[in-house]
């Protein structure tokens, strides 16, 4: 009985040492998870849509203050590009801060944010010399080459490395996931093992004393067996569940914050190839390649070019509404319609995609106009906000992408809360009624142990 007694103590210490092990594993899982892995993901794709933001809005003031190409100035355009340009630039400074503080203890990272927050400062350099050029007449063509400098380095460098901070970055979340999922499917394996064990030694100690001491039934006993099966189930069902919330957080929902995020950034790399389109005659080609490539990007139709965009993207939406999994496109649209998952998401999907194919025939006006020779109407169409401009049809299209991503990103969060609230709830009372246990043996052994003094 004493070999019993011991098995049992051993056995429930194991067990109460495994759910702190899992509660201590879990929490540092959840806050890598939420303080570095997710911020970094998100401080690089602010980072990037933020520039491409700011290097339109850089264009935006150039096409709108007049004197260039027979332009007429656009005071009212001139000042939502400012008021827009320090946005961005504020958002920069805010994401680079974030990524700062998210990279302590990273030397590489850290390495990163601090090169980038040079070529940073150069480019407002440029950006700054371009729009002091062009407050005089005759240093317009000066204006666009430092325009021409400063996005070259844009382009070359600063976001190329927001890229790569943002893939680092999520690269280094998903290996938290997934050594996180391998962890709790080997402590639900240990737990099976232990708590099997500890199962058995109280229910040999039960036939012990019914066979030794013609006891039927030790109530003590039956209390200790009912206390280990309640701390093994909960045991096992709060890693079920971490296990459940991890898949939640990460492929259900920060996924899809993911690629939405990066579909955002790419849109207002392609709003920017447009201002560049019309304040570059000499870059209009390679700004309209470009902007091709990032629609691909966003939303892939296989062969479609510009000119055939816009029906190919019509016919793969009519197709989708007659029946949803018949999905004809693929990029980052193409991977967040096959991963809906929460109420809601499929209509702020719908409905961001249908703003999309908007904005694109918007963007097919602007370079009609362009060789109709219309060039003040078609810079007036891209770079104004009225109901019927181009920025007023990408605002609603950013509009549907940020809530489409907020539905994510608080299923994200949830995911996070309900994984960190297990770890003080059932897994405690777990705890607690494995150490119950052991008493209630100790308990229960104590009157036919004292039976032989």
């Amino acid at each position: 009985m004493r070999l019993l007694r011991a098995a049992v103590i051993v056995l429930s210490v194991a067990v109460a040492v495994l759910l702190l092990v899992v509660r201590l594993a879990a929490s540092g899982a959840w806050d890598r998870i939420d303080h570095r892995a997710a911020p970094r993901v998100t401080g690089a794709d602010n980072l990037y849509f933020a520039l491409n933001d700011m290097d339109a809005q850089a264009a935006n003031l150039l096409l709108s203050s007049g004197g260039r190409g027979g332009l007429a100035p656009m005071p009212a355009q001139h000042a939502a590009a400012q008021r827009m340009y320090t946005a961005s630039r504020h958002t920069i400074s805010a994401s680079l801060q974030t990524l700062a503080a998210s990279a302590q203890g990273d030397r590489q990272a850290t390495a990163t944010v601090v090169g980038f927050d040079d070529d940073f400062a150069r480019y407002q350099e440029l950006v700054g010399r371009a729009l002091e050029n062009d407050l005089h007449p005759a240093e317009k063509s000066a204006a666009l080459g430092d325009y021409r400098t400063a996005t070259d380095l844009l382009r070359q460098s600063l976001l190329p490395a927001a890229q790569r901070l943002g893939q680092n970055n999520d690269g280094a979340f998903e290996d938290t996931y997934r050594g996180a999922r391998s962890a709790a499917d080997l402590q639900r394996v240990l737990l099976l093992v232990l708590g099997g064990c500890l199962l058995a030694t109280l229910l040999l100690t039960q036939f012990h004393l019914t066979r030794r001491f013609r006891r039927l039934l030790s109530p003590a006993l039956a209390a200790a067996t009912t206390c280990a099966v309640v701390a093994c189930a909960l045991g096992w069902s709060v890693l079920a569940a971490q296990s459940h919330d991890l898949k939640v957080a990460r492929r259900d929902a920060f996924d899809s914050v993911v690629a939405l995020s990066q579909a955002r950034a790419m849109s207002y790399d392609a709003n920017a190839d447009e201002s560049r389109y019309l304040l570059d005659p000499g870059r209009r080609g390679t700004y309209e390649q470009s902007f091709e490539d990032t629609s691909q990007q966003l939303l892939t139709l296989p062969q479609a070019t510009l000119g055939t965009y816009d029906a190919r993207l019509a016919a793969a939406l009519t197709a989708y509404r007659a029946h949803h999994a018949d999905l004809r496109f693929t990029g980052y649209y193409g991977d967040e319609f096959r991963n809906i998952t929460f109420p809601g998401e499929r209509a702020a999907a719908e409905a961001t995609v249908d703003a999309y194919a908007v904005y694109e025939q918007d963007d097919r006006k602007v370079r009609t106009l362009v060789r109709q020779g219309q060039f003040q109407q078609a810079v007036a169409f891209c770079v104004g906000w009225d109901k019927d401009a181009s920025n007023y049809d990408f605002g609603q299209y950013d509009t549907a992408l940020r809530k489409l991503i907020g539905i994510n990103a608080d299923a994200y969060t949830g995911a996070v809360a309900a994984g960190r609230g297990e770890l003080t709830g059932r897994l405690a009372g777990a705890g607690a009624a494995v150490l119950a246990a052991a008493g209630l043996t100790v308990l229960a052994l104590r009157p036919r142990l004292a039976e032989f003094r």
